[in-house]
């Protein structure tokens, strides 16, 4: 355990003062769980209990025992391929190919190719004449 004072609250949680001078984070759900004990030490300037976790980047503080992250949180990764959907993707692409004239670039060739031409131009008018 270790004692601060807040110093700030803010959007995404808060900033503590720890007893040692250097600063510690709230998180934002630790600071929507206990925000009246953090704004009264904001206002009063009051010192507070609290758990250091300093494990990651920043020193992250919370009022009482450090809380597990919800099971929720460990168990659910992003679904990187969805087959179903790159399907889709793939049947669209295929439709708007006709959409494109046949007697001029492909549509990204036509972009790319304008994008350079502005840049050319943009580079000209940079150097000294």
């Amino acid at each position: 355990m270790i004692r601060g004072t807040v110093i700030n609250i803010h959007a995404h949680g808060a900033l503590v003062r720890l007893e040692d001078g250097s600063l510690g984070t709230v998180t934002s759900r630790e600071l929507a769980a206990h925000r009246p004990a953090y704004a009264a030490s904001l206002a009063r300037r009051t010192m507070l209990e609290l758990s250091l976790d300093d494990g990651g980047r920043h020193r992250v503080v919370s009022i009482g025992e450090p809380s597990a992250p919800a099971p929720h949180e460990l168990t659910d990764a992003p679904q990187l391929v969805d087959s179903a959907f790159e399907e889709r993707i793939g049947a669209y692409l295929k439709e708007t190919e006709a959409w494109a004239p046949p007697d001029r670039p492909a549509p990204a060739e036509r972009h790319f190719i304008r994008k350079k031409r502005r840049a050319a131009f943009f580079e000209a008018r940079q150097k000294p004449t």
